[in-house]
């Protein structure tokens, strides 16, 4: 088990699985000092893939009981942190509720709050990155690689009722897992959808090569399962082939980044746009630290820019 020490500052944790090696250890430090959190600190906390419950309560027993222990960002343990933890919190916001994650932790006027900030920072870096109505008009479809709490978000983002004539016209979602397959398609059963979804099991890449091959041209293909980044590898063979004029977005930004290579390889033939996770680091970081701290922190404009300009400089370090 881990020994947690009380924080003597103001502290937010990084509940991950290999924290030590993510740019937010640089970045954090020059963030603070920008939104003048000077003594504010920042600490990971690594687990394994799927650990003992009794671990994750640990952590989050030392966070609510400590007065300098703020709160957390969880990243991989989203879901089976909630599912630990759930009975721990004062209050679950409903999209936590909905999608059985928490992927922050926050306190406030004595309560332990748990958050879904997903939902929100995923869709700001897709709609920044496929601009307005993309989807419209278009047989595009939506294929999502992993069907953890980061796939939930995405998908919630996209198959919204309210998002009018600007959704995909098809969802696929592969997973080596039935039972996140089963997970994720009872939390779809209660959004207000017309998009058609499919759920294929996919336990060797040969079958995300073959869903490949059936998506239309100018589909999303997302790389949300982890490999690259908390395990070597992607989710799709080299000889993968991927639609013409295809978006192509891995949520990692660093580590073993063999999706991007694959797609940055067939980048000029196929007419790719090949989309790395950095903008989806910023703004799911930034959420984070506002709710936990208490802050605002702009989505856009000239002072979002500054903190993404602060921090490449901070993790070019």
């Amino acid at each position: 088990m881990i020994a947690y020490t009380p924080a003597t500052l103001p502290t937010l944790y990084f509940i991950g699985v290999t924290t030590g090696k993510s740019s937010i250890m640089k970045v954090f430090p020059a963030w603070a000092k920008y939104l003048r959190l000077e003594t504010a600190v920042i600490k990971g906390i690594d687990f394994k893939l799927h650990d003992d419950p009794a671990a994750y309560r640990e952590a989050v027993a030392f966070i609510r009981d400590d007065p300098l222990s703020l709160g957390a960002l969880v990243t991989t343990h989203k879901i089976d942190l909630f599912h630990a933890c759930r009975d721990m919190f004062d209050t679950i916001d409903p999209l936590a509720q909905l999608m059985g994650e928490t992927s922050c932790i926050s306190k406030r006027d004595g309560k332990l709050i748990c958050h879904a900030k997903d939902p929100i920072s995923s869709g700001l870096a897709i709609d920044g990155f496929l601009g307005e109505q993309y989807f419209s008009g278009s047989e595009a479809d939506l294929f999502c690689l992993g069907a953890g709490g980061s796939t939930i978000a995405i998908t919630w983002h996209l198959m919204r009722r309210s998002r009018g004539e600007d959704a995909p016209r098809r969802i696929l979602v592969s997973d080596r897992s039935q039972e996140r397959l089963d997970e994720i398609r009872r939390i779809h059963e209660q959004v207000e959808s017309v998009v058609p979804i499919e759920y294929i099991l996919s336990p060797e890449t040969d079958a995300n090569d073959h869903v490949l091959r059936q998506i239309k041209p100018g589909s999303l293909v997302i790389n949300a399962t982890g490999l690259g980044k908390d395990a070597p590898g992607s989710p799709l063979s080299n000889a993968c082939q991927f639609p013409e004029r295809s978006v192509i977005w891995d949520l990692n930004y660093r580590g073993d980044l063999i999706f991007l290579d694959q797609a940055r390889s067939q980048q000029q033939n196929h007419n790719l746009q090949v989309v790395d996770g950095w903008t989806y680091f910023l703004h799911g970081w930034t959420q984070v630290i506002a709710e936990v701290f208490n802050i605002e922190i702009p989505v856009s404009g000239p002072s979002f820019d500054r903190i993404s300009a602060i921090a490449l400089e901070a993790s070019e370090r």
